[in-house]
């Protein structure tokens, strides 16, 4: 299980690890989104560092309407374990997002009163 914080607009955030091709960690803050059903978006320019493996365009519905997204394989540490995900990548994108697909097989708590949010 993984501690996440709140942001000041009571966003949920998580520390992840971004695996790139070599091998290394990259530690980044993600936001759960639930709105966003994948499991990770990144803006395109975070991508270059990682060298994930390209794998194809997808279409997904968006607060703007429907876009085409270039999807890659990627690989992420979440509550200490590790997972081979397919990964949104977009322009616009301002977070690092944790999609609703992660709520398949985790468990999320929220409680704002108390200060608690953990995902795992």
């Amino acid at each position: 299980m993984i501690e996440g914080n709140f942001g000041d607009s009571g966003q949920l955030f998580f520390e992840i690890d971004l695996i790139t091709f070599d091998g290394l960690n990259l530690p980044v803050d993600a936001m759960l989104d639930t709105g966003f059903t994948g499991f990770l978006a990144i803006n395109k320019q975070d991508l270059e560092c990682l060298d994930w493996v390209y794998i194809g365009e997808e279409p997904l519905r968006t607060a703007k309407g429907e876009s085409r997204f270039d999807i890659y394989l990627g690989r992420v540490i979440l509550n200490e374990h590790e997972y081979e995900i397919n990964v949104y990548v977009g322009d616009e994108i301002t977070e690092v997002l944790l999609g609703s697909e992660w709520l398949k097989i985790l468990l999320l708590v929220v409680n704002y009163q108390a200060g608690i949010l953990t995902l795992g």
